[in-house]
């Protein structure tokens, strides 16, 4: 028989695991005569590292890459609400999203978050992209595992709306939404712009009733706070209602 170790999950990690699970005590075999690093114990049982706070190993808090031996207890414990690592502690991180989740890549964009997404994203430029300062986030925990990523969550909701509650709670973001910064459509800044430059590319009623535009510095899309802008922000004050 192959020597054992046991690992308890505490709080989010659970969702990693099947619900009948959840909350117990779990048995994983080592391979004999080595001590895998605890990481790599942790991805067995489905849990991406990056999103372990912190781990106890026979009680005494080690790191990930401690390697364990037969016989030992693991405590894997979630970052805290908030508290999740980022690429600098200064403003809001930038974000890169994988193929699934381009509403929730408008929404941040929306809010005014460096957000990059294609449909099209391969796992080798999202890994990339990670690797070089981005905060992954993914549907997919696989990917998630990969050694070169650094910072990352696994989204749980499916729900577009609850994705972006889940991002702007999990990453203490509500101090650093700044709406009509960014493009929705292809995350470029916006900059004011003289409502002269762009009449002719307004409609009868837009030149009527407003004055102040940005436009994109990359599309060229223009936009105004007109009523498409009211009732985004009732959305927003629904969606993010505490």
């Amino acid at each position: 028989m192959l020597p054992q170790a046991g690992i308890r999950l505490y709080g989010e990690l659970n969702d990693f695991l099947p619900e009948r699970r959840r909350g117990k005590r779990l048995v994983v075999s080592l391979p004999r005569g080595e001590h895998p690093a605890l990481k790599h114990l942790l991805a067995s049982v489905g849990v991406p590292p990056v999103e372990v706070g912190y781990a106890l190993l026979n009680g005494e808090r080690v790191p990930l890459t401690l390697g364990v031996p037969p016989a030992s207890e693991i405590e894997a414990h979630p970052y805290g609400r908030g508290r999740s690592p980022r690429p600098s502690n200064e403003g809001a991180p930038p974000f890169v999203l994988d193929n699934h989740l381009g509403r929730l890549a408008s929404y941040l964009r929306i809010l005014g978050f460096d957000t990059l997404y294609r449909n099209d994203f391969q796992d080798g430029e999202l890994t990339r992209m990670a690797a070089a300062g981005r905060v992954l986030l993914t549907r997919d925990r696989q990917l998630l595992m990969r050694k070169a990523i650094r910072y990352g969550h696994w989204m749980r909701s499916k729900e577009p709306r609850e994705q972006l509650r889940e991002v702007v709670e999990h990453y203490a973001l509500r101090e650093a939404i700044a709406p009509m910064q960014r493009c929705p459509r292809c995350n470029a800044p916006l900059e004011a712009v003289a409502k002269s430059a762009v009449l002719e590319e307004l409609e009868p009623l837009t030149r009527l009733y407003y004055e102040e535009f940005k436009r994109c510095t990359a599309c060229g899309q223009i936009y105004w706070k007109g009523s498409h802008y009211e009732r985004m922000r009732r959305w927003l004050e629904e969606v993010l209602a505490p």
